[in-house]
């Protein structure tokens, strides 16, 4: 079958008496904008009492204190926590009006893109001392005019990632919320821990050791954990997970940074999967990497073959080549494939032609590929 135009690969392949169903993901070209994890692997509690120093953990005691109602600015320099004309800005995007989403739960700080081991220890932390929550901050790329990059993990995967980390987190699945970069982008540190400690209401925060927060990122880890004091909350300053991995698998790494001391990161497994090598990007995740695609306007079926143009994504892939033993889902599990990623095409082969029925998207508008 020819394979060389983009036309011919826009086609829809489904039943004409079938309606597909709105799909959750978005393909890359039009957006800019729980598998049990091993049981039994030792974690050990923060020890409690100890002041910041280096690579110490701590924990502030929970104090008494607290603060009536305050709103900011996210416009322009830091202004006033008490403008009264701002009363209406909520922190979270995706929480109701009274912001309770987090209420008495503990926060873990971060971008959290790559959803890796060093993130899901920050989770595991927060589950040792209350509810866990993941506070991402989003929309930074186009407030600060960085250069797109597709996510790591695609947005309607991250449900599943983070119940995968259930086993770690005393059996509770982390629950992760937004908070719109701009809305906070001029907050001092002070400001910002304020608007943790009385428009959400939680008990405590989990940050790394490197965590930056504030305007121009002007607070460091020490200082957290001082203004959380002041502000009567919890918190747990957690040691890097450092990439052990490095150097065992094909020599991938990452482009050198001021932040980077060797320990895991995104930008680790971004590079790891720009290079191809799957299986130090499954150390460094955790898990296997799984590629999202929506299909239902770009797919082509044709015996046991899947053919998807690029277009497709919805996040990031590997480098283009050739990988064997791939896991194809389409909500369930439909079998064993191999991969093979060009320059606009990807071009599944399951390993069971009967795998396949006869319209794979009829019920679904995506499939997953998980390399490994």
């Amino acid at each position: 079958m020819e394979r060389g135009g983009t036309a011919a690969l826009a086609c829809t392949f489904r039943s004409s008496s079938s309606s597909s169903p709105v799909s959750h993901c978005s393909p890359l070209l039009r957006s800019r904008g729980r598998p049990p994890a091993p049981a039994g692997a030792p974690h050990l509690l923060l020890p409690t009492g100890r002041r910041f120093s280096q690579n110490r953990f701590l924990e502030t005691s929970k104090g008494l204190k607290r603060y009536s109602l305050t709103t900011f600015s996210p416009f322009g320099r830091p202004t006033s926590l008490n403008d009264a004309d701002l009363v209406k800005d909520k922190m979270l995007i995706d929480c109701g009006e009274e912001q309770g989403c987090v209420l008495d739960g503990i926060v873990a700080l971060g971008k959290f893109d790559a959803l890796h081991i060093g993130h899901r220890e920050l989770a595991m932390h927060a589950s040792k001392s209350g509810n866990p929550f993941l506070l991402s901050f989003v929309g930074m790329a186009e407030v600060l005019g960085w250069e797109y990059r597709p996510p790591i993990v695609a947005h309607c995967d991250r449900k599943r990632v983070l119940s995968s980390w259930a086993p770690y987190c005393r059996n509770v699945v982390p629950l992760e919320y937004q908070v719109e970069f701009s809305k906070v982008r001029y907050l001092t540190p002070r400001q910002f821990v304020e608007k943790l400690s009385t428009d959400l209401r939680i008990k405590g925060v989990v940050a790394g050791e490197n965590y930056r927060f504030g305007y121009k990122a002007s607070g460091d880890a020490a200082e957290l954990v001082k203004l959380c004091e002041e502000f009567g909350l919890s918190a747990f300053i957690v040691r890097s997970v450092m990439d052990t991995a490095k150097g065992s698998y094909n020599g991938a790494t990452p482009a050198v940074n001021s932040s980077d001391k060797g320990q895991v990161s995104s930008s680790r497994v971004r590079q790891a999967l720009s290079v191809g090598d799957i299986e130090y990007v499954s150390k460094l995740l955790g898990r296997k990497h799984r590629l999202v695609l929506t299909v239902s306007e770009c797919s082509i079926k044709e015996r046991k073959n899947i053919i998807i143009p690029k277009s497709c994504m919805v996040n990031m892939p590997p480098a283009d080549g050739f990988y064997e033993n791939c896991e194809l889902f389409n909500g369930g599990y439909l079998g064993l494939c191999r991969v093979v990623i060009s320059t606009e095409t990807i071009d599944i082969e399951m390993k069971d032609e009967s795998s396949l029925s006869p319209d794979p998207f009829q019920e679904v508008q995506q499939l997953g590929i998980e390399f490994g």
